[in-house]
């Protein structure tokens, strides 16, 4: 995608910012691996969290990068991340990671900044396969943002929210340490986003929660996500005080 071929970040004229806050304890890192068929799509059952409901919880930010993010290489920087105390969030643009294991939609045919491999990988040591996953990219650690220093890492769950659409999936990348606004072709599939490397994604409306210290495995696990997701969705809105 566009992001791979433009991840000059020192060509980005990022101006950084004193942090606002350091790193809260995210607790014990609490994996859950879910057991059978891996079930598709997320959040359209009975007491479901919404999208309106999530969006009440990231309302104000807390910001945690010493600067702001711009969404493409040639945007200005305008995107913070922000923290909950329990998770972090930014609210930014999609951009559509095919990278990973080669399929008929993710190849270099189709993407021509496509690569063979993901910064984490599966249970059996495979790259991930964006096609199939729904996963976030996160910024690789910089001077602006480091995530491993905020209980994140491969298979961290996050919640996205794009619309009335809520969709859980994983940590599954890395990105540009400049950039920010990134998620696989499965995502951007599920939340109803045109999944074409080249010419799909939003220029904004989306926004990123990720949920610290919780991970699923194996981290491929579609369900694991989902279910884990919705729980701490759920606990979210009870910490905050959101009414569901």
């Amino acid at each position: 995608m566009l992001a791979h071929a433009l991840a000059l970040s020192t060509a980005l004229g990022v101006t950084l910012l004193p942090a606002v806050a350091q790193p809260t304890p995210a607790g014990p890192d609490r994996r859950i691996a879910v057991p059978g068929p891996q079930r598709a799509g997320a959040g359209a059952g009975a007491g479901a969290v919404t999208a309106a409901e999530l969006l009440a919880g990231v309302a104000a930010c807390e910001r945690i990068s010493t600067g702001l993010y711009p969404t493409d290489a040639r945007a200005p920087a305008t995107v913070p991340v922000c923290d909950t105390g329990d998770a972090v969030f930014w609210k930014a643009d999609l951009d559509v990671d095919c990278d990973g294991q080669p399929t008929a939609r993710c190849n270099t045919r189709t993407d021509p900044y496509f690569l063979p491999h993901t910064a984490f990988r599966q249970s059996d040591g495979r790259p991930l396969n964006a096609e199939t996953l729904p996963f976030v990219v996160v910024p690789a650690p910089s001077g602006l943002w480091r995530f491993p220093e905020w209980g994140i890492g491969g298979g961290s769950v996050v919640a996205v929210v794009h619309g009335d659409t809520v969709r859980y999936g994983v940590v599954g990348d890395t990105g540009p340490a400049g950039i920010i606004g990134e998620a696989s072709h499965a995502m951007a599939v599920e939340l109803g986003i045109d999944p074409d490397p080249r010419t799909g994604g939003v220029t904004s409306g989306v926004t990123y929660i990720v949920f610290k210290g919780a991970r699923v495995a194996p981290v491929e696990s579609r369900a694991a996500a989902v279910a884990r997701g919705e729980e701490l969705s759920r606990g979210f809105l009870a910490a905050h005080r959101i009414r569901t």
